[in-house]
């Protein structure tokens, strides 16, 4: 039985959704295909009748992340102007919600020590992602002079990763949120911007 181009390309959404989560939380060398598939509920041997490799499905895995990193941003600071936005955004990333979901997070925070290892399709996938993302912070940044913007994009954008990624790595939680207080309330008072309670 044929099933209709809708049914297949709902499958494969389901199991890139899968993919994303699985990546973010094992990275992309802890998790098997089999493994994916069933947790979308799906049988191992449909996988060859979406992606020709692995490597395919964790750059489509690391695609859907980072679009639901965008969708998920773009609702929470919808209506508000830029330094709001750019507030809101340093608060939700930057916190102990973020460091304890790394299954729903930014894949930036929490993939970086393993692209090195990952084939060019992967590495492809990552660096549209954080590229985008870095336009994202750009586009909320007063800076005129459009080389110093983005260099200052970058700088954020590396610095909330890098406290995300080191508060993840340490095993004591109160630590942990000493570290991402004192890095968000220091990326904002740089930026101008009132630091508040984060998510």
């Amino acid at each position: 039985m044929r099933y209709s181009e809708s049914r297949k390309e709902e499958t494969r959404k389901k199991v890139v959704q899968a993919a994303a989560a699985a990546v973010r939380a094992k990275g992309p060398d802890g998790v098997g295909v089999a493994e994916i598939m069933a947790e979308a509920g799906l049988t191992h041997g449909g996988f060859y009748a979406h992606f020709k490799s692995k490597e395919a499905l964790v750059a489509a895995a690391i695609e859907e992340a980072f679009g639901q990193s965008r969708r998920r941003f773009a609702r929470m600071t919808e209506d508000m102007s830029s330094e709001e936005a750019l507030a809101a955004f340093v608060d939700a990333y930057v916190s102990l919600e973020h460091r304890n979901n790394p299954q729903r997070g930014c894949p930036i925070s929490t993939l970086t020590n393993d692209l090195p290892r990952q084939g060019p399709m992967v590495r492809t996938a990552f660096d549209a992602g954080v590229a985008g993302l870095i336009a994202r912070l750009e586009a909320w940044l007063p800076e005129p002079d459009p080389a110093s913007r983005r260099s200052l994009a970058s700088s954020l954008m590396a610095e909330m990763a890098g406290a995300v990624a080191l508060s993840r790595a340490v095993s004591d939680v109160a630590m942990a949120g000493e570290l991402l207080d004192a890095s968000r309330a220091r990326i904002k008072g740089r930026m101008g911007l009132v630091d508040g309670a984060a998510a």
